[in-house]
Order: C-alpha cells, then structure tokens, then sequence
C-alpha cells in the first residue's frame, strides 16, 4: 500500500502535465477519494490543496485549526470579502466498492462527498485566479473535520474570521436523492443541531437466579428508553421539531448474570436552541429519578457538537438567483424541507451571514461498475461522488463570487 505521506507527490506528479479541464479535476477528486483522512489528519489533502492553489497565484495560508487552509483571491481594489466553504475530511467507513479509486486506506473512505467539494472548489479557485473578474476578495475555506471533530470551530477558534474577515459566506453539499445538477436551498433553519448523549445506568449486580440480591441496571435502563420518548411526545410543543433516538443499549457479559452496569446512547436533534436545552433538562430529570426509583444511579452526559445550521433570508435569496442563473429556474427549489441531519457549518453561519445549499448527487446511477450493492445514500459503503458535479459547481461559485463583487464599494 502506498504510504500516505506519498499522497501529494503521488497525485502532483501524475496530473502535471494535465491542462486540468474537467477530466482532470475529476482526477483529483478520484484521487482525494482513494486516499481519504478522517478529521485533523488531512495533511496530505491539506498539502495538495495548498500546492494547487499556490500554482495559480493564489496566496495561501495553512494550519488554520489543524489542518484547515485558506486560499485568498484578490481581484480588483474593493472592501467586499466573501467566504467559500468546502469540508475535505471522510468517514470511518470500510468501502464496499470495488471501482479504480475505491479507497486504499483501510476503514477509511469518503462516504459523504468531500472530496468532491474539494474538487468544485479548486476549480472553482482556478478560474477566479486566472479571471480576476471581481471587486475585493475572495477567502477559499478548506475545512478539516466536518464529521463530528467541530472543525469548523477549530478554525474560527484560531482566528479564521478575524483574519479573513467575511461580509457573507456560503457552502455546497451534495445531496443523494436530489436529480442530478439540481440545486436546493431555504431560508432559516436548513439543518438541525446535532447533539450525543451518553448514560451509564450504575446498579448492583447479582446471580440472575437470585435479582433481589442486587439491583438490575438493564431494567432500570430499559425503564430510562421508554422514558425518554415521551420528552418528544410530552414536553415539545407538537409544532416544534425534535427527534430523540436511542441508537446504542449495552449491558452484560452472560446470559446467567446480572451486570453492575448497563450504557445508553443516542442523539437528539432540534432546529432551536430553547427546544434543546428543554430536552436535555427533562432528559436529565428522567434519568436521574428513573434510575433512583429502582435503586440505582446514574451517569449522564449530554454532548452538543453543532448548532442548527440556519441561513440568513437576504443571502439565502441571492444565492437563489445564482443557482438560478447556472442551473435555470426549473431546477432550483428555494424553499427546500430541511433535513434533520446536521453540518457544523452552522458555527460558522453563527457568526456571519450566509446560505448553506445542496446540489444534486442523483440516483445513483453514475456509479462506475465495481459499486457495492447498497445505497448511494451518504455515509453509506457504497456511496460514491458525481463528478458530473464539478463543473456546475464550480460555475456556481465563480458566479456568485462575480455577483457578489460586482461593484466596487
């Protein structure tokens, strides 16, 4: 296997005599997914990133939270400044396909389309470099750990907005589902918060013949599930949106023991921050009282990773009319459903303005032959990048950025 501090050099020396049309960012692309980093290990994608964008005349800076890199375009003398976001980590996911570019880094794979937003984007950079058709600058945002490692926090935490400072900033995902080159976006909350919670239910354990000698941690835990449900039934307002799902319950290592103790795990999602910290506090209320009712006590911890990721009104309605423009009117839904899934870049819409969209991945049914069997849904085995996409997306964002720049202030 190749080692993975030959990535860079490895995918440099084989696109360097490529004029890096289309083909040829969909060789990147091919190539970053081949060789996927999870979260603050992408120092090759890092380095590839930054090699390209120097390479253009792009003045670039690196480390920024980690592993982040910000490239800045300055185009005519103006006071506008615009972010363009891309996230560039993969999952921990064993690939089920078998194509060229599957991934050759074991429990490692790009599941979610980063590498496909590093692709639009670098293409994106090349042009805005060679064209220069704007006024002010345009702040290209690489940012690690995407997936749950609060990357985007990283990054403003080590000064990303105070040094590139941004009048509006505005991010692209591709969406599985969604037909192919469509594009979808909505004011206000476009995707919940994300939010894990851990308990450990602490009991007595006894010999399973004899319970009464002891206090049984997977009852009272069992009692705590059933419990939960009702904070979504009960406590939320019914036009408020909330999920709370217990996704883990563990316990025991003999079918004739009864453990000390028994793990609960889960996540909650919301869309406002009044309706979060209500579930956390009934959460904890029911828990905590729940288990003492059967003699034991418990642990609870309550995670929030990621606000909802809400878009501001006047810059969800300018990109409208930019996907508008690229796409044409028949393919752009501005008032999409928002999604309970969530996107730290929600931290970063916190503190400016912005719009956060989809772009179309389809069916599907661009996947090369070599694809496992299941489906082209994200964070799934056998999900793979539309390359189909780059070139839209990139369109995308030289036009928003020339629109956007379009006059000198």
């Amino acid at each position: 296997m190749m080692e993975s501090t030959s990535l860079a050099s490895c995918i440099i020396d084989s696109l360097a005599s490529s004029s890096l049309e289309h083909e040829d960012f969909s060789a990147i692309r091919r190539s970053l997914h081949a060789w996927p980093e999870i979260g603050f290990e992408e120092v090759n994608t890092s380095q590839l990133i930054a090699e390209k964008l120097t390479s253009w005349g792009i003045e670039v800076h690196c480390g920024i939270g980690g592993t982040g890199v910000v490239g800045v375009i300055h185009g005519h003398e103006g006071d506008k400044c615009i972010g363009l976001r891309a996230d560039m980590d993969a999952l921990r996911i064993q690939e089920e396909n078998h194509f060229t570019h599957r991934s050759r880094n074991p429990g490692k794979m790009h599941a979610c389309g980063h590498d496909g937003h590093v692709a639009m984007l670098l293409s994106a950079a090349k042009t805005l470099a060679a064209n220069r058709n704007f006024y002010g600058k345009v702040h290209l945002i690489f940012q690690p750990a995407e997936e749950g490692g609060s990357g985007a926090e990283a990054m403003i935490a080590d000064g990303l907005f105070r040094r590139f400072p941004c009048d509006a900033i505005f991010a692209l995902h591709n969406w599985p589902g969604l037909k192919t080159g469509d594009f979808a976006t909505c004011p206000g909350p476009i995707m919940a918060s994300c939010n894990e919670f851990r308990i450990t239910v602490i009991g007595k354990g006894a010999h399973a013949a004899l319970p009464h000698d002891g206090c049984d941690p997977i009852f009272a835990a069992v009692q705590i599930v059933s419990g939960l449900q009702g904070v979504i039934t009960r406590n939320k307002r019914p036009i408020d949106n909330a999920v709370l799902s217990v996704t883990q319950l563990q316990a025991g290592t003999s079918f004739n023991v009864i453990p000390d103790t028994a793990s609960i795990g889960g996540t909650v999602r919301t869309f406002s921050d009044q309706v979060l910290d209500m579930i956390e506090m009934r959460m904890r209320e029911i828990i905590t009282h729940t288990a003492q009712a059967h003699g034991c006590r418990a642990k609870f911890d309550f995670i929030r990773q990621s606000g909802a990721t809400i878009n501001d009104k006047a810059q969800t309605e300018f990109a409208g009319t930019i996907m508008k423009k690229v796409a044409g009117a028949a393919k752009v839904d501005t008032q999409v459903e928002p999604t309970m899934g969530a996107e730290d870049f929600a931290t970063m819409l916190r503190l400016v303005p912005g719009c956060y969209a989809f772009i179309g991945n389809g069916d599907g049914q661009h996947r090369d032959s070599g694809h496992g069997l299941g489906s082209a849904t994200l964070h799934n085995a056998s999900y793979d990048f539309n390359d189909e996409l780059i070139p839209l997306g990139s369109r995308y964002w030289v036009t928003l950025v020339e629109e956007f720049c379009a006059q000198k202030n």
